[in-house]
């Protein structure tokens, strides 16, 4: 489960009442039997205390992102005299589910594997999970946004640089064959963004975290042409956009005093609402080799989305006001140039050759409380047993492969 960092500040009682050292953690799970191979297309990671050392400009060190230690041996991250605590829920993996809260959480009171790559290796390979993408936590926001939108724009560049930075040389660096490089972007310049995207993916990277829809953060609509820059770079670089549920701040859940259950029940209409947008948006006719991934997503809005366009173009929709490639329909942009991220496979997953069975990922989400960790293997082979193994390739491993250009060596690819 991923809520975004303003859902998860409305919800969050402050200070937390936990005891400091009550946290359980359990003993590592037994080797997961291994069914195929996996590539999970979202995870996540919290960063480490020290990620930020000697990785910006001396003169702006002093003002960097920095853990400190509040009364009661709470732990919270701090930025320009605002705190950034690791909510409870955003790191689970390992622990009883009847510790789980949304008290903030200490590093000492979370699976090493969420804050440590070597440990996150560790716990891949009991959960049988090859590769993975992974985002950030709190401190920068899904898609950068923290420092984006920094009191002082120098200081967030400088810490979204070298979030950058760090993600390259020291998590996925550690393990380039088991772990793909995404970014950040710099948000206030998409043309500063662009040429970011072109040095880093010279080193490198395949991905990048975008907010689903800028206009909630009171940025420019996807209806200008704004962000062209940026997404023509992405284009260029084969970079994938990946829209993750919660990084533009917007939920459907309206009702104030509502329990988090509503929101994260309603994960799937953020999904819908950004898919439909960024077609209408016409990004895939004016950017035709751009890649976009749904990341926690779901399918289940899938079917909808497409039957619902398929009804508008024959009945309400307006000559071509809304569409400019009469080769190419909606739906069938929406299919080429859209990835669906799934961490489970509903009864949706019938209609999976109407949605488009060669676009569909699988996701572990670890360390969030919506994780499949440990049981990503067992629960991917009760979905998937019985189905032919070409099908079962592209959903578990070979559709992220090609998407983010992440080769399986022939030995390690199953079935």
């Amino acid at each position: 489960m991923a809520v975004s960092d303003s859902v998860l500040r409305r919800l969050q009682p402050p200070g937390g009442d936990r005891p400091q050292g009550a946290a359980t953690l359990l003993p590592d799970p037994e080797p997961r039997e291994r069914h195929y191979t996996i590539i999970s297309v979202d995870d996540h990671l919290i960063e480490p205390a020290d990620l930020f050392e000697g990785r910006v400009p001396a003169r702006l060190a002093d003002r960097a992102p920095r853990v400190v230690e509040l009364d009661g041996g709470r732990e919270t991250w701090v930025f320009e005299g605002d705190m950034y605590p690791q909510v409870g829920l955003n790191a689970v993996a390992g622990r009883p589910k009847d510790e789980w809260s949304m008290d903030p959480a200490r590093f000492d009171e979370m699976r090493r594997g969420c804050w440590d790559v070597h440990a996150r290796i560790r716990d891949m390979d009991l959960d049988g999970v090859h590769a993975t993408v992974c985002f950030p936590s709190l401190i920068a926001g899904f898609a950068g946004t923290i420092f984006s939108r920094a009191k002082d724009p120098e200081l967030g560049l400088a810490c979204l640089r070298a979030w950058n930075d760090w993600h390259i040389e020291e998590w996925a660096g550690a393990y380039p064959d088991r772990i793909i490089p995404l970014q950040l972007a710099w948000l206030p310049d998409p043309h500063l963004a662009a040429d970011d995207v072109h040095r880093n993916a010279e080193r490198g990277f395949k991905a990048l975290s975008f907010p689903e829809n800028p206009v909630d953060l009171g940025l420019p609509s996807l209806h200008t042409d704004h962000w062209d820059p940026l997404l023509r770079a992405c284009e260029e670089t084969q970079t994938v956009v990946c829209l993750h549920n919660g990084s533009s701040s917007w939920t459907a859940a309206r009702s104030p005093g509502a329990p988090l259950e509503l929101y994260t029940s309603l994960f799937p209409v953020n999904a819908l609402v950004t898919a439909a947008d960024w077609l209408w948006a016409r990004i895939p006719t004016r950017f035709p080799g751009l890649r976009v991934a749904f990341s926690e997503g779901g399918i289940s809005w899938v079917p909808m989305l497409i039957d619902r366009i398929e009804y508008v173009l024959d009945h309400s929709a307006v000559g071509a006001h809304g569409w400019d490639d009469p080769d190419l329909s909606p739906v069938d942009a929406l299919r080429r140039n859209f990835w669906f991220c799934t961490i489970d496979l509903p009864s949706t997953f019938e209609l999976r050759d109407h949605i488009g069975i060669d676009h569909i990922c699988l996701e572990s989400d670890y360390p969030h409380a919506d994780s499949t960790w440990p049981d990503t293997q067992a629960r991917a082979h009760a979905a998937l047993a019985g189905l032919p193994a070409d099908e079962v390739r592209k959903v578990t491993w070979e559709n992220a492969s090609r998407l983010f250009r992440h080769p399986v060596p022939e030995e390690l690819q199953i079935p």
